[in-house]
């Protein structure tokens, strides 16, 4: 049994939850990009899992919006659009701000406990990257960030809107890390460990109003520095 082998072996989850994990986590990073034909033979040689367990799992990402499945041709990486980005961006600022400004009047103590930490570590994660965060977003970096703004919203009663704002997640980093991929020379965000800083200070002094035109300035800062070339008009 080779190392690969040993590892699936290892992993007490389904054959086809592993294969939806690694699919999902190419998809997310860039390292299978948009429009990359996902043929079911090629796929489960690469990840070392049966063709079945592939099949299931890249159903479950076409339901998701990840991968297209298309007539007659099979499945396939979903495109990114330029136009559509920038509407994701919008959408995103409408929902998310809507869960933050319920959150900060339902969230208790243990919320800000959980924020102050969350936003200590990303800091502390950014810090790490130096200068090569110009070119690859860490997996750490690309985890405190998500764990940083999920918390955010996390006391917002609606679990409708807090799964939409997690969809639109995903797929925002997805653009994100599409964008370095492709991009040699992307504009560093020097200033978003500052706009996280303010936007904790914003939710734990309970002003929603602040956090959330914080928020929906954060959000627009970052699309702005994300050159969309290789990207679909």
């Amino acid at each position: 049994m080779n190392e690969a082998q040993q590892s699936l072996a290892d992993d007490p989850r389904s054959l086809s939850e592993q294969a939806y994990d690694r699919i999902r986590r190419d998809i997310l990073l860039g390292n299978l990009m948009p429009d990359a034909k996902l043929q079911i033979e090629t796929v489960s040689d690469r990840y070392g899992i049966g063709a079945v367990p592939v099949r299931e799992a890249l159903n479950r990402l076409s339901a998701e919006g990840l991968v297209q499945r298309r007539n007659q041709r099979g499945f396939f990486v979903s495109p990114l659009v330029i136009e559509e980005l920038a509407e994701l961006v919008r959408t995103r600022i409408l929902l998310e701000t809507l869960a933050l400004r319920e959150s900060i009047a339902l969230g208790d103590e243990q919320w800000e406990e959980d924020l102050v930490l969350a936003c200590h570590r990303l800091a502390r994660s950014s810090r790490r990257l130096g200068p090569e965060v110009a070119t690859r977003i860490s997996e750490e970096w690309d985890i405190r960030h998500n764990e940083f703004h999920r918390l955010l919203i996390s006391c917002c009663a609606s679990a409708w809107l807090k799964g939409f704002c997690a969809t639109m997640m995903v797929q925002a980093v997805r653009y994100r890390n599409i964008s370095l991929n492709i991009n040699p020379n992307p504009a560093r965000r020097d200033g978003a460990v500052a706009e996280h800083q303010a936007l904790l200070e914003a939710a734990l002094a309970r002003d929603a109003d602040l956090a959330c035109r914080l928020l929906g300035e954060h959000y627009s800062a970052t699309l702005a520095t994300l050159r969309p070339a290789g990207m679909q008009a």
